[in-house]
């Protein structure tokens, strides 16, 4: 009986390898269809599950425990996501959280050159921009426009730019809000706590983390007001909480 009791975990265990492998196999052979250079702007149903279901297993491997507040607060239909930056794992966690909302980040180029995950990413419609060069950072607006006008995408930016490894927020590049005053749709202020601390924290403890929806600015009001507005507003709203 015992010896039969071994074998029954024996087989459970090789299976889960097994189905591990396959899941492995499955993603990095899918990634050879996705090109990290192009530009997509049709949301990849099928890579969205690949992004969220990968993301799920580090976020239970890396034992982090998300959180979430304010979902009460979020709209129907489209939006701009705006954030503070903290940390690396500041998206992960995000996209991860609000997966029913199909985010595409505005993120740094360097990040499509991740294997694997830079071309999963790409296929949901992540863009890069050249914080450097404004002609093609203005590109990389316009093509957010297009993905929440065509309804494939909300879309999700960093306004401080990169991440801030100090207190407070660094100065907002107000630009981004254009997204939300051209496509007339709503900014979700959400402010992310402790994704600075799981780099420190893993792999002896475990993570907490907090995003909270803190404010909802009507689609009517981003577009009565001007971009230098919203980004004082927006500040006050994430100094208060954070």
């Amino acid at each position: 009986m015992i010896n039969l009791f071994w074998n029954v975990i024996l087989w459970i265990l090789l299976g889960l390898l097994g189905l591990i492998v396959a899941y492995i196999l499955l993603v990095v052979i899918s990634c050879l269809f996705a090109d990290r250079h192009r530009v997509y702007d049709k949301n990849s149903k099928y890579f969205r599950f690949l992004l969220n279901s990968s993301t799920g297993l580090a976020i239970k491997l890396i034992r982090i425990k998300i959180k979430v507040s304010g979902l009460d607060k979020m709209p129907d239909g489209r939006f701009l996501l705006v954030s503070n930056h903290r940390s690396k794992f500041d998206p992960i966690l995000s996209w991860y959280a609000f997966k029913k909302y199909d985010l595409a980040f505005i993120s740094k180029y360097e990040n499509f050159e991740v294997p694997i995950f830079g071309r999963i990413i790409r296929k949901c419609c992540f863009m890069g921009i050249d914080r450097e060069n404004p002609r093609k950072a203005a590109k990389t607006i316009i093509q957010s426009v297009k993905l929440i006008k065509s309804d494939e995408c909300s879309v999700a930016v960093y306004p401080e730019g990169t991440r801030n490894y100090g207190e407070g927020l660094l100065p907002f590049h107000n630009a981004v809000f254009k997204i939300a005053q051209k496509t007339e749709v709503p900014i979700v202020v959400l402010t992310v706590k402790g994704t600075y601390e799981i780099q420190k924290n893993f792999p002896l403890h475990k993570s907490a983390v907090s995003l909270d929806v803190i404010d909802v600015i009507p689609a009517d009001r981003v577009k009565a007001s001007t971009t230098a507005q919203l980004g004082d507003e927006i500040t006050a709203s994430m100094l208060k909480n954070l």
